[in-house]
């Protein structure tokens, strides 16, 4: 009987080859740059925290969801199912280490315990960003302009943001006398993309305990042409204007300052259904795939903090669900495969020529050149082979007369075309060109 282990991973979770996993980094780093260039910076939390801290404020799918269990000191812990909570105990415990209005990003892996299916799984890697200790229309703005540009930057252009305010339904659920169940309410209209309006208006109608009230919810979430009618509707059904009708007018007169405001619409429906969010709250769909669902999502959660301190602390932010993107992605055909960083491949085709080899990979990576030299003397069409395989563009190949020469011959490996007898500095300059 054999003694070896069958080797596999966990439903819902995933191993990545090279060519997926650079491509990820790649658009990591890329995201990083972006969320720097709006003056946010980094900070980590801990994978585990303690139970009473990740779900103190969450609803019962919430709790269902989580990887909970006893570690060995016997304390209930769990790990973190986003990113966001972790912050708010982070801003409440480093609290007089911090400035405000304080700009973070975190990126990094998060655990839910929900059922696998496309674009969604076990475990996955959010890239998040926020700003706290500011409730202002500047910084619910910024993190809307923030979306787009991240997207942007990872060669993402063709997307819809669809904007809500969780104030003014509150205010329209008081009107129709519904705001007891508030909390209910937002989280059945949350889900209207996926299950339709007609299972919306039975659930809604169960909970408020009228068709009516539930006809009117579903008149509410239905936009009108466009972002302004479509706020003039919702004003007039929430009782007139106030701070959250005024709030989403400044920001979209932002919007419009700034020329971006093509890429936002005003969906009533956009609730979240997580009980944090208080305010402006914002979904991110793919113009060419939209049913893969929202690829970043966020909104302003004034009251989170407060769970963990006496201080109330603002904060806005969104998060971008990269393996949900790379899924839309990828089934869209907008996904590159890269198999190295390198630049070029040195070639060994005479192993008494390794000590020029490496003298001439020292050179190049001096001159910003990645590379490297193939580590044994093999067959070449098995060198070339593994070069293909890593989608190196170039290929350094050397002869006698180069040894002598101090020289070495460099190859296009896409179009085929050789540059004969040239030293480092020569070939750095057509390689990074």
């Amino acid at each position: 009987m054999s003694d070896l282990i069958q080797p596999k991973v966990l439903k819902g979770f995933r191993d990545f080859l090279p060519e997926e996993e650079i491509f990820r980094a790649d658009l990591v780093e890329k995201l990083t740059g972006t969320y720097r260039s709006y003056g946010f910076v980094p900070i980590d939390t801990p994978i585990l925290e303690y139970t009473e801290i990740l779900l103190r404020k969450s609803n019962g799918e919430t709790e269902k969801q989580v990887f909970r269990f006893e570690d060995n000191g016997h304390r209930d812990v769990a790990m973190r199912f986003d990113l966001t909570v972790p912050f708010a105990r982070f801003t409440a415990e480093h609290k007089e280490e911090l400035y405000f209005p304080f700009k973070r990003y975190h990126i990094a892996k998060v655990w839910r315990g929900e059922k696998p299916q496309a674009g969604r799984y076990r475990e996955f890697v959010q890239c998040d960003f926020d700003t706290v200790g500011s409730d202002s229309a500047t910084s619910d703005f910024e993190t809307l302009a923030l979306m787009k540009a991240a997207l942007k930057a990872i060669g993402v252009e063709k997307v819809t943001i669809h904007v809500n305010h969780r104030g003014i339904f509150n205010r329209f659920l008081k009107q129709i006398g519904a705001s007891e169940n508030s909390e209910d309410i937002l989280r059945i209209v949350d889900k209207l993309a996926k299950v339709g309006s007609e299972e919306v208006t039975k659930e809604l109608a169960d909970v408020t305990g009228s068709k009516e009230s539930a006809l009117k919810i579903l008149e509410y979430i239905q936009p009108e042409e466009d972002f302004t009618s479509t706020l003039t509707h919702i004003e007039k059904l929430a009782g007139g204007e106030d701070s959250d009708t005024k709030r989403l007018k400044d920001i979209y007169a932002m919007m419009c300052a700034s020329g971006i405001e093509g890429s936002y619409v005003l969906d009533p429906s956009i609730t979240r259904g997580l009980d944090y969010y208080t305010g402006v709250v914002y979904e991110t769909f793919l113009d060419d795939l939209p049913g893969i669902g929202s690829v970043c999502s966020g909104g302003r959660y004034d009251n989170l903090a407060g769970l963990y301190m006496k201080d109330k602390v603002p904060g806005v932010g969104a998060s971008i669900g990269l393996d949900r993107l790379i899924a839309g992605l990828t089934e869209l055909g907008l996904t590159s495969k890269k198999g190295s960083y390198l630049d070029a491949e040195i070639y060994n085709s005479n192993e008494d020529h390794v000590i020029y080899y490496q003298k001439i990979a020292s050179l190049l990576r001096e001159k910003g050149v990645s590379v490297e030299v193939f580590p044994d003397t093999v067959k070449m069409a098995k060198q070339y082979n593994l070069t293909e395989k890593k989608n190196i563009p170039w290929g350094i190949l050397v002869s006698e007369e180069d040894v002598k020469n101090n020289t070495f011959t460099l190859k296009n490996l896409k179009t085929r075309e050789q540059f004969t007898s040239l030293n480092a500095e020569e070939a750095a300059e057509k390689i990074l060109k």
